[in-house]
């Protein structure tokens, strides 16, 4: 049924301009009837991770559900977990419009929204109305700084602190292309205090609340790095008390685009041409990762076939977004069901045992 309403109602979105067709979508989850999300549950895709127990390793990442309006609704379609945000403390509007772009043959999107969202207030409010254990999965919070912030690290900490009684889990994102000198905390110094202050956060928040669930934190990294930017993040990272790294947001190249009329748009690139981009990284990003860490791939997902070889290549989650816009709601069932047949066929009984068969062979092709 939900594969069936995708397919009626894409070229109704694909109508509207890409900022409406999202307001559109939101509105059309938050009022389904729950009845309507069957989606079936798979024992070999269960897997359990940072003290989290996801159903299947395929989520919907950040930038979707920006001020948490729809969490539940997301798990009720089968993703095995869901990430909000990104949320910054303070509202923002985010960059001029027009800022998103379809990129319908190479099946892509150019975007440079710039953090857009309600701030923390807002989202916070609609959190505390879904308890952590009425959940079908893990709901992750990306936290960010404010454009004009004159402390970006300690935006980062406000939303460990803010969000930390109602998220499963954080992502720490510096890696957008549409805030000015975001991207620069990727490196040195800068890097280092930043993990280390939102550790010190997290720490403090646990003895706080008295709690013993660890609330996992990943850093959520560009595709755009050189390797020696890369070796420096990845090694700040092994001796921090962070536990993994997302690989990876949209990137400033514009490969595979030079022929359409968009691709001197300026913004982040997303979808199926950053497929290889974002796999290669983070092949070597798990080829560098301390082996207790976790590796979340993104970029390009759009199907059973590009969800495996991200898993494949050092993956133990995915999440999709771009490819979901593109290929309808019906792209989650299709990539699940897939993925059982796929360990099926190689007389496998869980997803675990796939992640990283292939890092080395990822990790060697050329960006």
């Amino acid at each position: 049924m939900i594969g069936l309403l995708g397919s009626i109602a894409q070229p109704a979105l694909f109508a509207l301009e890409p900022e409406q067709a999202h307001k559109a979508t939101i509105k059309a989850l938050q009022n389904m009837p729950k009845a309507l999300c069957k989606t079936k549950r798979y024992d070999s895709l269960e897997t359990n991770i940072a003290g989290l127990t996801f159903a299947n390793p395929l989520g919907m990442a950040a930038g979707f559900d920006k001020n948490a309006e729809v969490p539940l609704q997301l798990l009720n379609l089968g993703f095995g977990f869901t990430e909000v945000g990104t949320i910054t403390p303070l509202a923002q509007p985010g960059n001029p419009a027009p800022r998103v772009f379809r990129l319908y043959k190479e099946r892509s999107l150019i975007n440079r929204l710039g953090f857009n969202n309600e701030g923390h207030a807002p989202a916070l409010a609609r959190l505390e109305k879904m308890p952590l254990t009425a959940r079908s999965g893990p709901v992750g919070v990306n936290v960010g700084a404010n454009k004009e912030s004159e402390d970006r690290i300690a935006d980062y900490v406000a939303g460990i602190k803010a969000f930390f009684p109602n998220a499963d889990y954080f992502t720490v994102n510096i890696s957008s292309p549409n805030t000015p000198g975001l991207r620069n905390l990727q490196h040195g110094d800068e890097l280092k205090r930043l993990l280390n202050d939102v550790s010190e956060a997290r720490s403090e928040q646990e003895l706080i609340h008295k709690t013993v669930m660890r609330r996992p934190i990943f850093l959520k990294l560009a595709p755009d790095l050189e390797e020696e930017a890369l070796d420096e993040i990845i090694n700040i990272v092994n001796n921090s008390d962070f536990d993994g790294v997302i690989m990876s947001n949209t990137t400033l190249s514009r490969q595979g685009a030079e022929n359409n009329d968009l691709h001197e748009e300026q913004g982040g690139l997303s979808g199926r041409l950053v497929f290889d981009r974002s796999t290669i990284m983070l092949a070597k990003t798990r080829q560098r990762l301390d082996k207790s860490k976790i590796v979340i791939g993104v970029g390009g997902i759009y199907n059973a076939q590009t969800a495996l070889a991200k898993i494949e290549a050092g993956a133990n989650l995915i999440q999709i977004y771009t490819g979901l816009i593109f290929e309808g709601i019906g792209v989650v069932n299709r990539i699940l069901s897939g993925l059982d047949t796929v360990l099926l066929e190689r007389d496998a009984m869980n997803i675990t045992e796939l992640v990283g068969t292939k890092t080395d062979e990822w990790a060697a092709k050329q960006v």
